[in-house]
């Protein structure tokens, strides 16, 4: 009886104080060969990789193992739209959102490291793309405008945010109603997808960490080769 009170009393207490939920989801481990020994959701927060590694991204290998034109007509691109590209690096797929979008449309391309910034501004200045706006986000904050975005996309890149819930929750506020977080990982289901485990998430994983904050399911795209792309609405 007694642990059924206390229990009780830790419910309300967790409802009355908004951010107790939040701080419970967070947790350590010690850490793993790839991981940062943080958790949220019980999962261990993969290490961050640096813009040492830029030269990765534009592997020549990407086409082929990624398929990344499947990706892109996936999004449902449209003249005008306002996409924020959410760990952006090097501009991969910003540049070619940009060129999908059309002038009239505008690109955020957001990343926490400078220097893969100023490697993203060099590249877009090479490919004449004028539509893509470089932001410096923090580790817990996109820093996008507020209700201004009608797409989000990570690429590879949530299952390494030290504060998932806190960017998530940056990117909610910057959606327009009816606006759209896309998910892209790599399929942890699939042993054959040759990435570190650390750096794959489940399709169900995905799911249960951004419902939570709040964002609606809309569909999961299975065309690509290595990588679930999983697609929330705001509601």
């Amino acid at each position: 009886m007694r642990r059924s009170i206390a229990c009780l009393a830790l419910c309300l207490l967790c409802a009355a104080q908004p951010g107790a939920a939040r701080e419970v989801a967070y947790g350590s481990v010690p850490p793993s060969r790839d991981g940062t020994g943080k958790t949220y959701m019980g999962r261990e927060i993969a290490q961050v990789m640096g813009y040492p590694g830029a030269d990765w991204l534009e592997r020549g290998s990407r086409e082929r193992e990624e398929r990344p034109e499947l990706l892109l007509a996936a999004l449902g691109l449209a003249p005008g739209m306002a996409v924020a590209d959410v760990g952006a690096g090097t501009g991969y797929y910003a540049g070619r959102i940009a060129e999908r979008i059309g002038g009239n449309g505008q690109v955020y391309a957001v990343d926490v490291q400078p220097q893969m910034l100023a490697l993203l501004e060099d590249s877009m200045r090479r490919r004449g793309v004028r539509n893509v706006q470089p932001v410096l986000g923090t580790a817990t904050d996109a820093g996008l405008p507020p209700g201004a975005i009608d797409l989000a996309l990570m690429v590879d890149v949530y299952h390494e945010l030290s504060h998932p819930r806190e960017v998530l929750d940056s990117v909610t506020r910057a959606l327009k109603p009816g606006g759209r977080l896309v998910l892209v990982e790599y399929r942890a289901e699939d042993q054959r997808v040759p990435i570190k485990p650390l750096h794959k998430m489940s399709e169900a994983g995905i799911r249960r960490e951004i419902e939570a904050g709040g964002l609606v399911w809309q569909q999961t795209v299975t065309t690509l080769p290595w990588q679930h792309v999983v697609i929330f609405r705001k509601p």
